[in-house]
């Protein structure tokens, strides 16, 4: 290897500059073309134009409401926590378990039926009505 046959790592290219003469190449309208909208300083059309047509946008019927911040939890009542055989109980033992199929944003209790045992029970959300049974029977709801 010699000093004259070094190289950069990554080719740089150089940012065109436009309007510097007809040499150039992009001298006078600078690639713009003649004349019209596109060609004038602050021109253009904004997005979502057609031409004058009516756009798509307000074309298409406006249906219902789509809440991207919506959270979507597994519910877990307390009929299918007497089925665990554990007494400290997280999603990923319900999961271990087989008592839920899924745990898409975290799990919610709801106090449907009755609960049997003492548990120690971790989750993202309870019931006012859940947390107060599971405490009632000496048990723990710890929020995540």
């Amino acid at each position: 290897m010699k000093i004259d046959e070094l190289k950069p790592a990554v080719k740089k290219t150089q940012r065109t500059r436009v309007g510097r003469g007809t040499g150039s190449g992009l001298g006078k309208t600078s690639g713009r073309g003649h004349k019209g909208q596109k060609a004038r300083s602050g021109g253009g059309v904004r997005r979502g134009f057609e031409g004058g047509q009516t756009p798509l946008y307000r074309r298409l019927p406006k249906r219902g409401f789509k809440n991207i911040n919506s959270k979507n939890y597994t519910e877990v009542t307390f009929t299918m926590l007497n089925k665990s055989n554990k007494t400290d109980i997280t999603a990923e033992t319900l999961l271990e378990e087989g008592i839920i199929g899924k745990i898409n944003d975290g799990i919610v209790v709801l106090a449907t039926g009755n609960l049997d045992k003492k548990l120690n029970i971790k989750a993202n959300r309870f019931t006012a009505k859940a947390k107060e049974k599971i405490e009632a029977l000496g048990g723990k709801a710890e929020v995540i």
